[in-house]
């Protein structure tokens, strides 16, 4: 027997005509005594109420469910969902038509909240981007006014000042280089080169490529001891190779002076290789892990302005290594160091 709780129109008027057609029933047989008479009446008032209500429900109820169904949905019916409106709405209870709004309440709160997520973010982003791109502009429209204002003709500033635009100009590049390399990633646009190479032996080459600069800060770059066995990878070495120079120059810009930069290497579970970069700089507070890989987001706006980069670099670290279908991670502690790490792909035969 079906839940009270949850009776179809056609039980729920069945149920309400019995109602009401046994007490008619039963009075006509206390009036004439007559079994027949009073079978007859049953029969007459539970048939006439029985249609009467049925189409009550149906016309002046179930019709305005009907309205909130094609209003969830929001689509001119098809003949599946007119089909359905015919045939299998009518046979549900006000409980489950009840439960069916609830679940697209619940769907559409769910829905609301990530746009209002990504709206903040939206904005977050586009303010990062404007101010990314007003310091150099600035920068450039005030060497450039000062150089039309006289200043061109001063061989001791004219110099400096065009270097400086130079820069600035330079930041810009890659800043849209940066922006453009990301949106192509994001979109699936960048192809994948892939191919097995020894990725000890890549990381030495950008180890080299940034020894200037570590050299500057009298950080040590070096391979954790017992990991110099040659792992080899299956992925595409230059994306890879970018991915190492953006950790490895963070790990530069933002570690101590006279520190040590330690990558290791290990095999995971023999389908992938674990690749490490440590330093033992400033570190990161915790409130920012979650974020580090965001497009634009800074830890610290006036130190990381001072070292300089786009902002986007950790970024398409991310979406290069998700781009093989890896993940990339962060672990950190303040005044200890911290650490990144990515995976890969264990040789492909």
């Amino acid at each position: 027997m079906p839940s009270s709780k949850n009776l179809s129109p056609q039980q729920l008027s069945a149920l309400t005509a019995l109602g009401m057609a046994v007490p008619v029933a039963l009075g006509v047989y206390w009036i004439r005594s007559e079994i027949w008479i009073a079978l007859l009446s049953l029969l007459l008032v539970f048939l006439g109420g029985y249609g009467l209500i049925l189409y009550t429900l149906q016309t002046f109820i179930y019709r305005k469910i009907k309205l909130i169904y094609k209003f969830i949905y929001q689509t001119k019916a098809s003949k599946r969902e007119e089909f359905y409106y015919k045939n299998i709405l009518p046979q549900k209870g006000i409980d489950e038509v009840s439960e069916d709004v609830e679940a697209w309440a619940e769907q559409r709160k769910a829905e609301i909240e990530m746009l209002q997520k990504n709206e903040a973010y939206r904005k977050e982003f586009l303010q990062n981007l404007s101010h990314e791109l007003k310091t150099p502009i600035f920068a450039i429209q005030g060497y450039v006014d000062t150089l039309l204002n006289g200043a061109l003709e001063n061989t001791e500033v004219n110099k400096k000042f065009l270097q400086s635009t130079s820069r600035n100009v330079d930041r810009l590049v890659n800043l849209v280089d940066d922006l453009d390399e990301i949106s192509k990633l994001e979109m699936g646009e960048q192809l994948l080169f892939q191919d097995n190479f020894i990725i000890q032996d890549l990381l030495k080459e950008v180890y080299e490529s940034l020894s200037i600069k570590a050299d500057e800060k009298e950080i040590r770059c070096l391979i954790k001891k017992g990991c110099e066995l040659p792992l080899s990878v299956y992925a595409d070495k230059e994306k890879i190779r970018q991915v190492l120079i953006n950790l490895v120059d963070n790990a530069i810009k933002y570690g101590k002076q006279n520190g040590v930069i330690e990558s290791s290497f290990y095999k995971v579970d023999g389908a992938r290789v674990l690749i490490e970069i440590s330093d033992d700089g400033s570190g990161i507070s915790e409130e920012h892990l979650n974020r580090i890989f965001e497009r634009f987001y800074r830890t610290d706006l006036a130190r990381s302005r001072k070292v300089g980069g786009s902002g986007l670099g950790l970024s398409i670290c991310k979406h290069i290594i998700e781009a093989h279908g890896q993940s990339i991670h962060v672990r950190s502690k303040i005044d200890v160091g911290s650490t990144f790490g990515f995976t890969l792909q264990s040789r492909k035969e």
